[in-house]
């Protein structure tokens, strides 16, 4: 049996569930409005529509200082205009509140989600790594995202299922952000269990931008952005330009072009917008590196084991919205087709599988994915109160070509196993929304989802095969109030993710064809339920609290060094988030968020104790392989803060600080990640002809802190254990295992960037 802390790119996945109750609903709308008045908001105007080695595993509209350089016309999400909240976690941040923020990259746009945090662990062009509520979601399992309706999960990937890759995403673009948490909503399927979010596009700008930014380890970007009125509608032309090389010792010399293209015509409830998306990016990273390495000063913090890993990527996109309303209600429907490939060469054992010329392997995945949605939502009544009911139909198909394939310096060793992969699925939902009384609302919701996947292995036909699963999953919402400006939430409901489609095919080790192993199941269940108040009584103050439990039949984990995947035992999450906004004056924005989850397995491990033993009088392989219930990764607690200061023209400043507390990094807890604590800052000046300067000062007090920390085995040349190993004198199983150690990717220290807008 394979030692279980060397499986890379090992994956969490949810399966079956726990029972749920409850009911809840509402279109919250009046609420909302109360809201925004009591908050002064900024008026706003709708126009419109790797697999690293561990497992890896949305908002109140937050006003702040309005756009930087020019007024920005937002689309927000047709769901979002129907239905403002109906859960106390359900909120949404407008452009303006994301772009106030000091980050560091575009995936960083994400923790203005409360309780949720985005990491890099690996080169900038390689998809974020997010957690939320208690899980690890490796770059994007169980997270949803869309952009402007388009998917950006990436199903059977090479990589890791549900690869989520924002790196093309220009953050000025961004009109609002929705987030939802829960599997609580008929509309929403794949991956969407912890929470799901929607990133909606601006359609136009008044006036042009040109923005220009510089600063520390050669990080350059330039950005232009203007629209024109064309016939009825206006054209939205966008560019963006970006070099970063990073503090590393092994420069990530990252080259990223991307451009936009975007015409829309109407209303959000009355229009269409056509989009164009292109973007390439290469570049170099410094993974992760073993503790014992820097501590004995083998390698610097900064350091790199494998130099040449890195890679390259591309994605382009055209997509198409168009929404209707009548006498009957509304209607809308989207469609999309996105060309994407990536190419990623990784290292993360270092000499564990061969002692020569290393473990590095490259990782090819190249699709097309093409789909289609559409919705009818129509008012009516029942028994005298008003009711709203909402149908749908959901499409995608992939066709994606695999390759996993050993390397040295980039440069071609031997392959594990190549794939094509067609795989296409069909959603169904209907929810009933009905307002009994002026404080009671509920919806009751059904979704039902049809997957289907031919797998070809083209070096070992045992892999190849068809497989199909369809889940049907109830889902319902309450809303209880508003009373004294208050309003309390239940959610119960089923949720599912896809796995990857090789996994439930595949019945041959590829790295050992004599091992047999049992196909993994296509989909997988979830199970959740919620309840949370949120109130107003304080005057200014927007405070939620939210308390969850997820439960999962079986957690599955996915081999990326391997291409295979496994379900491991059942899981129980449970926790509470606590949301937090202040606005006292019209210039000065608060918020406080803090979350907190209890993660573990339920059952005993009898497969890990029988790797535990098998290492015996080995302590450098054997620490850490004990049997336990820990999640690894999972973190108990997030907390993040911020203030915002400003008006539309003159000073403005931003201070940011976010929190991770020490994890579990292991089943038995015998390894832990220490806490995390980042603050960023923002100062500018804003004149009244659109002139901007600003100052991001990030990883302000230069805290040593770690991007990502994770814990399982490896090799390196100074290892005692090299040599017995390399010369056969040592145990299998102590040779596949390695020395357990913390392996880690520092945060980047105090980093200066300096930015210059204009507009024309």
């Amino acid at each position: 049996m394979r030692p279980r802390r060397l499986e890379l790119g090992r994956r969490w996945r949810p399966s079956t569930m726990l029972a749920a109750v409850a009911l809840l609903a509402d279109d919250g709308s009046a609420f909302a409005q109360n809201t925004e008045a009591a908050h002064e908001l900024p008026p706003i105007q709708v126009t419109g529509g790797g697999t690293s080695p561990r497992r890896k595993r949305p908002p109140t509209v937050r006003a702040v200082t309005p756009a930087p350089a020019a007024r920005r016309i937002f689309v927000y999400p047709a769901a979002q205009a129907a239905d403002a909240r109906s859960m106390a976690s359900e909120l949404s941040v407008s452009g303006e509140a994301l772009n106030a923020r000091p980050f560091a990259r575009p995936g960083e746009a994400l923790e203005a989600v409360p309780g949720l945090i985005v990491t890099q662990h690996s080169g900038e062009g390689k998809a974020n790594q997010y957690f939320l509520r208690g899980y690890n979601l490796d770059h994007g399992t169980d997270l949803a995202i869309h952009v402007d309706d388009v998917p950006v999960n990436m199903r059977t990937h090479a990589h890791g299922q549900g690869y989520a890759d924002l790196n093309w995403l220009i953050p000025e673009t961004i009109g609002a952000m929705d987030v939802r948490k829960g599997p609580y909503f008929a509309d929403e399927g794949d991956f969407a269990t912890a929470g799901s979010v929607h990133i909606g596009l601006i359609d136009r700008t008044e006036k042009g931008l040109a923005q220009v930014s510089a600063g520390s380890f050669g990080y350059r970007r330039l950005l232009v952005m203007d629209s024109a009125k064309i016939g009825d509608g206006s054209l939205l032309v966008a560019g963006e330009l970006g070099t970063y090389n990073g503090p590393w010792g092994n420069p990530d010399d990252v080259r990223k072009l991307n451009g936009l293209l975007r015409y829309s015509h109407g209303t959000a409830t009355d229009g269409v917008s056509v989009t164009g998306m292109a973007y390439v990016n290469r570049w170099n990273s410094t993974d992760q590196v073993p503790q014992r390495a820097i501590a004995s000063g083998f390698l610097d913090r900064f350091g790199s084991e494998d130099a040449s890993d890195g890679g390259n990527t591309n994605r382009f996109a055209l997509s198409g919205r168009i929404a209707r309303s009548d006498d009957l209600g509304s209607w809308k429907a989207n469609a999309y087709v996105v060309k994407s490939q990536l190419d990623l060469f990784n290292n993360f054992t270092y000499f564990l599988g061969d002692p020569v010329l290393g473990d590095q392997f490259h990782q090819h995945d190249d699709r097309l994915m093409t789909g289609a949605n559409v919705s009818r939502t129509l008012d009516g009544s029942f028994a005298g109160r008003p009711m709203q009911t909402t149908i749908g139909l959901q499409s995608r198909y992939d066709a994606i070509d695999l390759a996993l394939s050993n390397t040295f310096r980039r440069g071609f060793l031997s392959n594990v196993r190549s794939d094509q992969v067609g795989e296409g699925s069909v959603g169904v939902f209907a929810e009933n929304t009905v307002r009994w009384t002026d404080w009671l609302r509920t919806t009751i919701g059904w979704r039902g989802d049809y997957y289907a996947a031919d797998v070809t292995s083209l070096f070992n036909a045992a892999n190849s095969g068809h497989v199909d699963a369809a889940l049907g999953s109830p889902k319902s919402r309450m809303t209880i109030g508003p009373f004294d400006r208050t309003e309390f939430f239940l959610g119960a409901g089923y949720g599912m993710h896809s796995n990857d489609a090789r996994g439930a095919t595949t019945t041959e080790d590829p790295n050992d064809p004599a091992t047999r192993l049992s196909p993994a199941p296509l989909l997988v269940r979830t199970r959740g339920a919620e309840v949370g108040v949120r109130s107003r009584i304080i005057p200014g103050l927007d405070s939620s609290l939210s308390l969850f439990i997820l439960d999962q039949d079986s957690e599955i984990l996915f081999s990326g060094d391997a291409g295979n995947t496994e379900a491991t035992r059942a899981s129980r999450r449970y926790g509470f988030e606590w949301t937090n906004h202040y606005r006292p004056r019209s210039w000065i924005d608060v918020d406080a968020d803090l979350a907190m989850t209890h993660a573990r397995f339920r059952g005993y491990d009898s497969d890990q104790a029988a790797v535990y033993a098998s290492l015996a009088g080995y302590p450098e392989a054997q620490l850490g392989n004990a049997p336990g219930n820990y999640v690894p990764n999972a973190p108990p607690m997030v907390a993040s803060a911020g203030i915002t200061l400003g008006e539309k023209t003159g000073w403005f400043g931003a201070l940011r600080w976010r929190y991770l507390a020490s994890s579990p990094l292991t089943e038995d807890n015998a390894f832990r990640s220490s806490a995390t604590s980042i603050f960023n800052g923002r100062l500018g000046y804003r004149t009244d002809d659109g002139w901007r300067i600003q100052l991001d000062v990030l990883n302000l007090l230069d805290a040593r802190a770690n991007q990502i920390t994770y814990a399982y085995g490896s090799l390196l040349k100074t290892d005692t254990l090299y040599n017995p190993c390399s010369s056969g004198a040592a145990p299998t199983s102590v040779c596949r295992t390695g020395v357990m150690d913390y392996v880690l990717h520092p945060v980047e220290p105090l980093t200066f960037r300096v930015t210059v807008a204009g507009t024309f």
